[in-house]
């Protein structure tokens, strides 16, 4: 998607002197050289160096083959592909479990060509690592999809079923690590606190290891520096079908499609737990711009060919848009916090 400034910084791309000439910079025929650079540089900075028409620029806050880059990278390329927009640029900036990115959004105050994908484990990041930065700062564009998480372990473990695990860990909680994709407070730390209560286990006494997104935790799980991974299920469909891992439950109501795993209901595990994607943008920018951002990605989500990769990932649609969308965001900022406050984190 393209965007056009009509600022008057950007305007003097196309004719700088008679911008200049009206800001009083021209003297007697002759430009002042060293301000011409530096109001140059400030045009080039403002408008970047493809001109007044900015691409739209999708920010995901952690490494590449995480969930929310899978989801960003496959929202985008439907985008493209279906004509729902121009070329469209994606970019990874992780930290802090998602508060890096939203720090840079927030500084981006009013920049309706940014956008990040976000979601339950920036929430609950921003929370454990008390961020100055809250999601409900933001302006909210559109909730995309949930998605359930699996309880996996790698294909030589003992563990062959739910039940066997759970119960060696009850036995012996501080002996096992759990791995997750995201920082405390996501996610997969979230799904970890509510299996571990469900099976017995106090909270207090639970090992768990946070990795930068899913495409840092496999190789964890593989090597065996955690028992066993909390996780968001489709991020490891081809180490699943290739047999290197084994998933023992999913969280959802119901299982799965095509994938041999029973519910943790199913296995006599009160928990039922789903995380979400959706996409924000900078605080300040007009109605117009975002009422153009929820387009996008209401029209994306129309396309047969989006509703066929939910399909093919196991995702749910789950779309939720404008201000809707912010409620259901300071909701879960609220619900997160008291989550982690009751626990101690």
């Amino acid at each position: 998607m393209r965007r056009g400034r009509s600022d008057l910084v950007c305007q003097m791309r196309a004719d700088p002197i008679s911008v200049l000439h009206g800001a009083r910079l021209v003297r007697r025929g002759r430009l002042a050289g060293l301000t011409l650079v530096l109001v140059l540089l400030m045009v080039l900075s403002a408008c970047g160096a493809s001109g007044p028409d900015q691409r739209l620029r999708v920010m995901v806050p952690n490494s590449p083959g995480g969930g929310f880059d899978v989801t960003a990278r496959t929202a985008v390329k439907i985008a493209e592909t279906t004509g729902v927009t121009d070329a469209v640029e994606v970019f990874n900036l992780s930290g802090g479990g998602g508060v890096l990115a939203l720090s840079r959004l927030m500084h981006e105050n009013g920049n309706p060509d940014l956008v990040m994908m976000m979601g339950l484990g920036v929430i609950g990041a921003t929370v454990t690592g008390k961020s100055t930065a809250s999601v409900t700062d933001a302006t909210p564009i559109a909730r995309l999809i949930e998605e359930q998480e699996g309880v996996m372990v790698r294909a030589d473990s003992p563990y062959l079923t739910i039940g066997d695990l759970m119960q060696a860990w009850r036995a012996n909680p501080e002996e096992f690590v759990v791995g997750g994709g995201s920082a405390n407070g996501g996610p997969d730390h979230l799904m970890s606190l509510q299996l571990a209560e469900a099976v017995g286990i106090d909270a207090g006494r639970i090992t768990y290891k946070s990795y930068d997104g899913g495409g840092k935790l496999l190789p964890a799980v593989l090597s065996r520096d955690v028992d066993f991974a909390a996780s968001g299920v489709r991020e490891y469909t081809q180490q699943i079908k290739s047999g290197q891992l084994r998933v023992l439950a999913v969280s959802g109501s119901t299982p799965v499609p095509n994938l041999d795993a029973p519910t943790l209901t199913e296995s006599g595990i009160d928990v039922v737990f789903a995380n979400w994607r959706g996409v924000i943008a900078p605080p300040g920018i007009t109605t117009a711009e975002k009422d153009a951002l929820i387009g996008t990605f209401t029209a994306l989500d129309r396309t047969p060919e989006w509703q066929a990769e939910l399909t093919r990932n196991g995702w749910t649609d789950a779309l939720m848009t404008g201000d809707e969308f912010g409620v259901f965001l300071a909701d879960q900022d609220r619900s997160v916090a008291a989550t982690l406050h009751e626990h101690g984190l």
